[in-house]
Formats: C-alpha cells, structure tokens, sequence
C-alpha cells in the first residue's frame, strides 16, 4: 500500500458509462474513498459495494465521493452498477495499471487482486489506507471513521 501522508497519484480510467475519469476532477474540491476490490458479482465484492451504496450519503455529507475500482470490464461495472442500485462511480482497470500505481498487490498466492481502500482528503493527500481480503464491510466503517475525525478536526 501507499503511505499515509504521501500524495494521492493522479489517474484516469473508464467509468461504467463509457466516460473517462480522472481523480483531479475531485482533488481540490472533495475527498475521495478510493476503494480497490477484485470483482463484480463476487459475494465479498458484493457486500462491500453493497455496504458502500448504504452508506453513501453519508460519505456525501462528509464532503467524499466514493470510487470503486477492478480489473473487471466496463461492461460489467456497467451490470454490476445497475443490478446493485451503486450511485456512485466504477471504474475499470484492464491492465492493472493503478493497482500498480497505488501499489495494491494481490493476494492468496496472487490468485486474487488486492482489496485496499484509501481516503484520500481534499488536497489529494493519503490520510488513511486500509487491506483486508476478508473483513470488507470494515473498509466502509474505516472510510467513515477517518472522514468523521479529519471533519472534527477541521470544525475545531
């Protein structure tokens, strides 16, 4: 994983609407809850993006915007959106190019891509990072937690 404190890599890769996204569309504006997971329809990958949709407003009204990426198609992202009811945004990663980049290794014998999440604050600086292959509904529960505390802070 990347540290905390470093700089968030800039990157921009396909939504699951066809549309190029790029991080610096949010950087300077909100946070960001980065999450890498290894697949669509999955039934961890399942509960975590299920989670991340329950919670999502509450993500909204801590100022962050939530993005979930995989090496899985844009079509499936597409299917996977829809047939979850995910608001927010999915992007494909073919080639693994920014597990590379925000040095999300995979796991189980590299059987499995990585699952990592970072919160990424407003100015585009890692301010928490956070692995587990299994406990994935505590990546949201994480997430949550550092936005709650970096909003206090900031309120103070």
């Amino acid at each position: 994983m990347l540290p905390v404190g470093r700089e968030a890599p800039d990157f921009t890769l396909v939504d699951s609407k066809g549309v190029a996204f790029s991080t610096s569309q949010l950087f300077g504006r909100r946070s960001v809850v980065l999450y890498f997971y290894p697949k669509d329809f999955s039934p961890g990958c399942t509960k975590e993006a299920c989670t991340f949709r329950d919670a999502y407003e509450d993500f909204l009204e801590l100022g962050a915007e939530v993005v979930g990426i995989s090496t899985d198609s844009v079509e499936s992202h597409e299917k996977f959106a829809k047939k979850k009811g995910l608001p927010f945004i999915l992007l494909s990663d073919p080639e693994g190019r920014v597990h590379k980049l925000y040095d999300v290794s995979p796991t189980l014998f590299g059987l499995l891509p990585g699952r990592v999440t970072y919160v990424i604050d407003n100015n585009g600086v890692i301010v928490n990072a956070f692995q587990s292959q299994i406990n994935v509904t505590r990546h949201v529960n994480e997430a949550l937690k550092m936005l709650r505390s970096v909003t206090s802070k900031g309120a103070s």
